[in-house]
């Protein structure tokens, strides 16, 4: 039996019960104190790591008596955050104690955090990433999964996003879905999820065990932007892998500038940031198009799309981020030409289609308010 010493979300009983047990159990517990080292918050997960800190103490748990399997579950979870097992000392109840530590590999100056304040906004997603990261035990080496890490915490934190909105009250989806399991097959920047599952039928019984998979991402955000003054758009394109992949002859692609949401991001502030990134362009007054699933057949992103007032006379560079392999240019079009070519089926981009039609039932009314 082993104990461990836990100061970061493993400290969170819902972080724990993810990375222990796919069974709910008891781990014996009590506090503990490790000298030398601190707490702080380290990216790309955005989690609470320990490191080491001449002078500090970092507060914290020791699980007691662990077995083996839930040590190697722990070792698995740590690693796949780049952190490395620390034979210590802890001071429990002020008596010292031998233990094993996961101290980040990663040199940080970063301030000193609080677990409290930290997990008053992070608890569901570190719990959902929990999930997700457990998944892999065994089939992917630890180290394979820290390049996922940001874009695992993006489908979490879009994933608690959706359990927030309304639920269907026709359904009950303790009753009327049943999963007889769920099977995550790949990961990387975008994940791949299949289910063997049973929904209810209009005619109220079950229907036969079918399986489905879903490509996750997470939220993503549009934003086509509009200048009164030239009453024009702007549209950027770029290589999209996807649609090459597919078989797409033509995959550089006409759209509007668009991107994830990033963790603790909303909506609108992602679609403004993506406007400066991919096309220099400082974006004004906003309007909610919609929120929306693309391709719910098939992907579970979740789309919110807006019109945003600009002037295309300020711009700032654009052209994407060098670090995420973009590579963008844009061009100004106007109204006229956009819903010609929306009519002549020229674009293909869904967002882009969508966004232009809200444009031209609403255009007269942006014009005379702010035009």
């Amino acid at each position: 039996m082993t104990d461990v010493f836990v100061a970061g979300a493993l400290r969170l009983p819902e972080v724990l019960r993810a990375v222990v047990s796919p069974a709910p159990k008891t781990i014996r517990t009590c506090s503990a104190g490790l000298d030398g080292h601190t707490l702080v918050v380290i990216d790309p997960a955005h989690s609470p790591a320990v490191v080491s800190r001449a002078g500090a103490t970092v507060e914290g748990l020791l699980l007691c008596d662990l077995s083996t399997d839930d040590c190697a579950a722990i070792t698995y979870y740590q690693r796949c955050f780049a952190r490395s097992p620390y034979p210590c000392t802890v001071s429990v109840a002020g008596e010292r104690r031998e233990a094993i530590a996961y101290v980040s590999e990663t040199a940080v100056e970063a301030a000193a955090t609080s677990l409290c304040d930290w997990a008053s906004v992070w608890t569901a997603v570190a719990a959902r990433m929990a999930e997700e990261i457990m998944a892999h035990r065994g089939r992917k080496p630890a180290p394979d999964m820290v390049q996922s890490l940001h874009s695992m915490r993006m489908r979490a934190s879009a994933w608690c996003a959706a359990q927030q909105r309304p639920a269907d009250l026709q359904y009950d989806l303790s009753r009327d879905v049943i999963v007889h399991a769920h099977k995550r097959e790949y990961v990387n920047f975008f994940a791949m999820e299949e289910m063997d599952l049973q929904y209810r039928q209009f005619d109220g019984s079950m229907g036969p065990v079918i399986n489905r998979g879903a490509m996750l991402v997470g939220e993503a955000a549009v934003l086509l932007p509009y200048d009164i003054k030239r009453d024009a758009v702007l549209l950027v394109q770029q290589f999209r892998a996807a649609i090459f992949i597919a078989g797409e002859p033509a995959p550089w692609r006409w759209e509007p500038p668009a991107g994830l949401v990033d963790p603790g991001e909303t909506p609108q502030d992602a679609a403004r940031r993506e406007a400066r990134e991919e096309a220099g362009v400082r974006v004004g007054h906003l309007e909610p198009v919609g929120s929306l699933y693309p391709s719910s057949g098939s992907s579970g992103e979740f789309t919110h799309i807006f019109c945003g007032l600009a002037s295309f006379d300020e711009n700032e560079g654009g052209g994407g981020l060098a670090g995420e392999g973009e590579d963008i240019r844009s061009k100004v079009i106007s109204f006229q030409d956009l819903m010609a070519q929306v009519d002549d089926r020229t674009f293909q981009d869904m967002p882009l289609v969508t966004a232009a039609l809200w444009l031209a039932r609403h255009r007269d009314r942006l014009r005379a308010e702010f035009g």
